[in-house]
């Protein structure tokens, strides 16, 4: 007696399925432990608390600071794309590109103003907004491959920020750097990464902050 090809449609179409949630799932925690395996490596915090968002859709990350540290917490969360849901999977790829990363940490010192770096296509694809925009001076900048805009708030703001992007060819995963002087804070979006690029570039705007903003000379901010 010769089955239905019906149900063997639907024994394959639920076997593809059933791989494909473990597969996508497995990949999404490899991303997770790296990268924040990296930020823990970069930041060095005193404890550190990870709460589940949703299940598959992330994670939320605070970080408890020595008192030695120029930061004195640090936040992070990040999203993925779906990859254990095969069949919603390819259209989030064409609306969101790729999984975030958004790292904020509070500084204990105040900045000497605020200014941005954000990717251009990504400022306009998200309709990514700055809170006082309107109170900014903007211009673009080509920082590697990609085109950014560089927001400031004054001439000193506006050299510092233009230095990173001078001594570093390439912003790597970096898709917007903030600084938040009236709120000592700076915040940071990545595309977080298995291959460790999330330690290379946090490390890069780390080093920026502590030798460019505060003026540390040549020492390494950890």
């Amino acid at each position: 007696m010769t089955a239905n090809p019906l149900f063997w449609l639907f024994v394959i179409f639920t076997v593809i399925v059933v791989y494909g949630f473990h597969w996508g799932r497995r990949e999404n925690e490899r991303i997770f432990r790296v990268a924040m395996g990296d930020l823990m490596e970069v930041l060095k915090p005193q404890d550190q608390t990870f709460t589940n968002i949703g299940g598959f859709v992330g994670y939320h990350a605070r970080f408890i600071m020595p008192k030695s540290s120029m930061v004195e917490k640090g936040e992070a969360t990040i999203t993925f794309l779906p990859r254990h849901a095969w069949l919603y999977y390819p259209f989030s790829r064409l609306w969101r590109h790729y999984d975030r990363l958004f790292v904020t940490l509070h500084l204990r010192k105040p900045l000497p103003g605020e200014g941005h770096l954000i990717e251009k296509r990504y400022a306009h694809f998200r309709h990514a907004k700055i809170t006082g925009e309107e109170n900014l001076s903007r211009e673009e900048v080509k920082w590697g491959p990609l085109d950014f805009f560089l927001y400031y708030e004054n001439p000193r703001i506006k050299w510092q920020l233009k230095s990173i992007v001078e001594l570093t060819p390439d912003p790597g995963t970096i898709r917007h750097f903030a600084l938040l002087g009236g709120e000592k804070r700076c915040f940071v979006f990545l595309i977080p990464t298995k291959q460790g690029t999330v330690k290379r570039d946090l490390t890069l705007l780390c080093n920026f902050v502590f030798n460019e903003i505060f003026g540390k000379g040549e020492e390494k901010w950890r």
